[in-house]
Parts: C-alpha cells; structure tokens; sequence
C-alpha cells in the first residue's frame, strides 16, 4: 500500500477510520446545525453568541485537564471511549429532542454544548491516545494524518449535507442523524481484536499526573514551542465556525444552503492538506512555520473578499493551511512523547488547542458583531503572523536556519539549516543529552 495509506493496512486501524468517519459526518453536521440555529433562530443575527456557545463546548477540556490525561493513561482507552461515545449519543439525543419539540432555548443549547463538551474533555485524549494502540510506532505519524484526513473528510461532507437538509426538514432532524452517528464508533469499539492492539504502559497511579506531563513537557523545549504555537492558532486563527457563519449571513446575507457550501469548501483545503501532511514521513516544526504564513495571507484574503466566489476560494486555502498546522503539531507531539506518558501530554495539549477557544471564541465573535466579520478575519491574520514569527526565531537559535537570496536559482529565496526540528525519539534524546554532558 502506498505510503500515505499505508496505516490502512492494519486491520484494527482500518475499521477504526470507517466508523469514525461516519461518526465525524454527523458530527460535523450538528456543528452546522447548532451554529445555524444559535444565529438565525434563537438570535438575530448575533455572532457573539455562538462564540459564546463554542467557547462552552471546549471550556471543559481546560477545566478538567487535570483528570482527562490521567484517565487516558490510567484505564482501557477502549471502555473510555465506549463511555464518552455513549454520553455524547445521548446529549445528541436531547439536542434533537427540545428542537424537534419547539421548546429549545438559547440557555438550553448553551447547557447542552457544555454538556457535549464534558464527554468529549475526556473523549479526545483518550482518542488520540488510543490511536498509537492500533498501529505500531513506525506507522504512528501516519495514522494520525490519516485520521486527521477522516475527520476533515467528514467536514467536506457534513456541512453539506446539514445546509440541504435545514432548508428541507428543518435543523431538529439533523440533530437526529448525528445521535445515531454515534452508533459508528460505539460498533468499532466492540468489533476491534484486544489481541491486535500494540501493548502500551499504563500510569502506576493516579496522584500528581498533571504535574508529571508539566515537568516532562518542561524538558522538552521542542514540545513547549509547539504547544504554544498550538495555544496561539487555537484560541484565535481556528475560529471558522464563526468566520463562515457571519459572513454568510451578515457581509453576503445569503441563506443556510450557501452556509453549508462554503464550510464544505473549506473542508476541500483540509482533506488535501491532510493527505499532504499523510504524505510526509516525519512531522517538523518549519512546516507549522510555512502553514501559518499561508494561513495569514489566506485569511486577509477572506477578510477582503468582495463576493463569496472570492471568499470560498480564501477558505480551500485556509483549510490546506490549517489542517497542515493542527496534524503536524498533533503528529509532532505523539511522536516525540514517550507511550507512557503519552494521554497526558496529549490532553495537555488539548487543553492548550482547544481551552483557548472560551476566549478566542466570544472575542472573534464579539469583534465581528461590532466591527464586522471582515475585521474578525483580518484580526486572526494577524495573530497567525505572530505565530510565523515565534516559530521562525526558535528555527533560527536551534535549527541554524539561514535565509539567503540566492538570484541565479529558480527560486531565489534559500532556506537552509540541520534538521532540529523534527521530533526525536527517546533513545536519540538521551544521546544528545549525553553528548552535551560530555561537550
């Protein structure tokens, strides 16, 4: 199999992506749908508030960080994830119900994305975690791009999909189809071969664990830069929800069908993005250098459109430049963090990507409903070019990067320097950490 499918090849991993991918569908369908419903029908037109209710449905994987990372190291990823799956089929159920009954409220959609956001505190490190359980280590890299490919597959799909069938059936019917989504997932679980699964160390307790993943992180100053690279694009630049939904709505004051387009578009980028970054044998932190500034110029171009057409095409180019940061700093850091340790770094770093958003979420949100959705767009631009800036020194101190101009070439623009950063492996770290001992 070719080498960027090549983790389909195991046959736990492959069951896994299937089901997962009709999971993501549908719940990319009621992120559509939720967003739709908080804008058009439960405000007017108030962008505010569905930053507020995204900030909501990310806010516990900041508050719980202590216990997410400790539960995925401590027990059976598979029966965590049986039971997060399940809580979240039944928040999916009860969104469906109060819409389908006419008495949902703003404070009830509120409730329930917090609701959602409580499983999946729990729900997404472990998920990540579990991945390096059903591929061996070689393949790791790869499987999560692969993964990261499913989930922005699901998003060229979903949104689709919701906007037709919000303007056909209505919003409370798609709140249906992702609850039974959830069933996907909860069969791969039940279907995977335990013999199969690549052993992994378990955490000996449950006491201090946070401190741990803080004081392993601490000596990586590698992952440290990648976290708050993360942190930074999180809280600010991934905010599409929001972005999508008012310049639909408020700057071209088109209807739910356009809404659901334009987010597929922007799934075009990260599906090709994720294909990419599949592609590549070993995640490196000049790539989240180069995504970034891709990502800024795509976001003043989005904040300048003058038509939609303009608009789609800034979000195709978006989505590659998004999708490259988030896999290779998700890829980076599973990589270079020992299996043991692995669900705590990984919830800390989802902590970091995601508790961002309680304050990114509401400020885009609140920037856009007093100064326009262009002047959110273009005020994310400029947070991207600070996380260009803090990547390039680091490669420039650590990784001897020197920019040269070179006019004879083809492209003149030269960028050379010994590869520090890709991650390094546990028995090459102890090397280096040797070698500087002796020097």
């Amino acid at each position: 199999m070719s080498t960027t499918f090549g983790s389909l090849a195991v046959r736990n991993y492959r069951l896994w992506f299937a089901c997962a991918l009709i999971s993501n569908v549908g719940t990319w369908m009621q992120r559509i749908a939720q967003d739709w419903l908080v804008l058009t029908e439960l405000t007017d037109n108030d962008a505010q508030a569905v930053g507020i209710t995204i900030g909501l449905q990310f806010a516990p994987m900041l508050l719980l960080l202590p216990w997410t990372g400790m539960v995925a190291d401590r027990f059976d990823r598979r029966k965590v994830l049986y039971v997060t799956q399940s809580v979240s089929l039944a928040v999916g159920v009860a969104l469906a119900i109060v819409t389908l009954a006419g008495v949902v409220n703003l404070a009830l959609v509120y409730s329930l994305a917090f609701a959602l956001g409580l499983a999946s505190a729990f729900d997404s490190p472990a998920r990540l975690a579990f991945i390096g359980e059903l591929v061996p280590n070689d393949r790791l890299a790869n499987a999560v791009s692969l993964n990261s490919a499913s989930f922005n597959s699901a998003r060229l799909i979903g949104p689709g999909i919701a906007g037709l069938l919000i303007a056909v059936v209505g919003l409370g019917w798609v709140f249906v189809l992702n609850a039974f989504s959830f069933l996907a997932v909860l069969i791969a679980i039940a279907a995977i071969r335990t013999k199969d699964l690549v052993p992994v160390e378990r955490a000996p307790g449950v006491s201090g664990t946070l401190w741990e993943a803080l004081r392993y992180v601490r000596g990586r100053p590698d992952i440290v830069l990648v976290l708050v690279l993360i942190f930074i694009w999180g809280t600010f630049g991934m905010n599409f929800p929001i972005f999508i939904s008012s310049m639909t709505r408020i700057t071209f004051d088109l209807g739910p069908e356009a809404f659901g387009i334009l987010s597929s578009i922007l799934a075009i980028g990260t599906v090709s993005g994720a294909l990419l970054s599949a592609h590549r044998e070993s995640p490196r932190i000049g790539v989240i250098a180069w995504a970034a500034s891709g990502a800024t110029l795509a976001l003043i171009l989005g904040g300048l459109a003058p038509d939609p057409w303009v608009f789609g095409l800034s979000l195709a180019l978006s989505g590659i430049a998004a999708i490259t940061i988030m896999t290779t700093a998700n890829s980076y850091v599973q990589v270079a963090t020992a299996p043991a340790m692995r669900g705590r770094v990984m919830a800390l770093y989802l902590a970091l990507f995601a508790g961002g958003t309680p304050i990114g979420a509401p400020l885009m949100g609140f920037i856009a409903q007093v100064g326009g959705p262009r002047a959110a767009m273009l005020a994310a631009a400029g947070t991207t070019l600070v996380l260009v800036v803090i990547a390039v020194i680091y490669l420039i101190r650590t990784a001897s990067l020197r920019i040269s101009w070179v006019p004879e070439r083809r492209w003149p623009l030269r960028f050379t320097g010994r590869a520090a950063d890709r991650p390094l492996a546990e028995a090459e770290i102890a090397l280096t950490e040797t070698e500087d001992e002796k020097t």
